[in-house]
């Protein structure tokens, strides 16, 4: 596969140019030229690049869709950040952004993504985003970018002590570890085999991988190093940022089932998805990703996410609220 000179509208260097940004010391390709034969990530090269169709109006494909035959949340997202993006300069970073889904996604056809210019300030401008599908918007997201601006006001979270990703299993490799087991139930069998056929672009590395594949309850809270697979490299952030939303939607919501294991989801989907930008990092290289739910209730769970850089630098912080509907028993049900 050829590395193209630009993706979704971003500058993005070819083959052989330096990669060096902060926090980018976590890989051994940081630093030095992209490997010989090292394939772009597909996230830049086809996920997220978008066809422009006119002024303001891009067309997204798709590239991996869950089990569910829905539109996956992240890529709709990372896709509308992507079309916000290519309607400021380049002189702005990307600061935060606002989603909510009204409709599910149609794996079956593309997504037409509509901005409109909401406003162009000194400091701040606002794009908003329509994803639409079959005349209707699946998605609308607010977006807004910020001109680079130095303050003496700064605090920030400490990062949680963990194991580095060299020394964990992929999320592939533990599943292969457990398929080997000779008294595994069919069920989970089957439910890890499924796992493991899909083409997902991200890369995981569980922190705690007796409890990633557990079926006890257990609180809900997880730790995850997770990265893009294939080589993003150095350039503008705006495209770092519209990966990171992608990779911010796999497995959050599940966050807010772990106490709740008991009961099998009959439906879950994502209601809005939020992101803060505070840090530069590159989306190719490992970040932990801190993930809890605070609450759940009303068949709605709540999940909160801090992405860190390896140095220990706050990236980015999620939220995100869904609906979750579960089976339950003859003796809780009210009917």
């Amino acid at each position: 596969m050829a590395a193209p000179a630009s993706a979704g509208g971003f500058r993005v260097p070819v083959a052989g140019a330096r990669a060096e940004s902060p926090g980018s010391g976590d890989r051994p390709d940081a630093g030095q030229p992209a490997p010989a034969g090292d394939l772009r990530s597909v996230l830049v090269t086809s996920v997220l690049s978008l066809e422009p169709l006119d002024l303001d109006l891009f067309r997204g494909r798709h590239y991996w869709v869950p089990a569910t035959r829905r539109l996956f949340g992240g890529q709709i997202v990372g896709q509308a950040l992507v079309a916000a993006a290519k309607a400021v300069g380049e002189d702005v970073h990307a600061h935060s952004l606002h989603c909510y889904f009204v409709r599910a996604g149609d794996p079956t056809v593309p997504v037409l993504y509509q901005v409109e210019r909401t406003r162009t300030g000194k400091s701040f401008s606002v794009r908003s985003v329509k994803a639409i599908q079959h005349g209707k918007p699946i998605l609308i997201c607010q977006a807004s970018f910020q001109q680079t601006q130095e303050s003496p006001v700064q605090h920030q979270f400490t990062m949680p002590t963990v194991p580095p990703p060299e020394e964990l299993l992929s999320q592939e490799e533990l599943i292969q570890k457990y398929l080997q087991d000779p008294n595994l139930v069919e069920k989970y069998r089957l439910g890890l085999n499924k796992i493991l056929a899909q083409e997902v672009p991200v890369e995981i590395k569980p922190v705690s991988p007796s409890k990633t594949f557990c079926q006890l309850s257990q609180e809900p809270k997880q730790l995850l190093w997770v990265r893009a697979r294939g080589y993003i490299g150095e350039c503008d952030m705006k495209l770092h940022c519209c990966v990171a939303a992608y990779i911010s939607d796999y497995a959050f919501l599940g966050t807010a089932l772990l106490p709740h294991r008991q009961h099998p989801v009959k439906f879950m989907v994502s209601l809005d998805h939020s992101m803060w930008f505070h840090a530069p990092f590159r989306a190719d290289h490992w970040m932990l990703y801190e993930c809890e739910s605070p609450w759940a209730g009303g068949c709605r769970g709540l999940v909160h996410g801090r992405l860190w850089r390896r140095d220990g630098v706050l990236a980015v912080t999620c939220a995100q609220e869904g609906v979750i509907r579960v089976t339950q028993s003859p003796a809780e049900s009210k009917l």
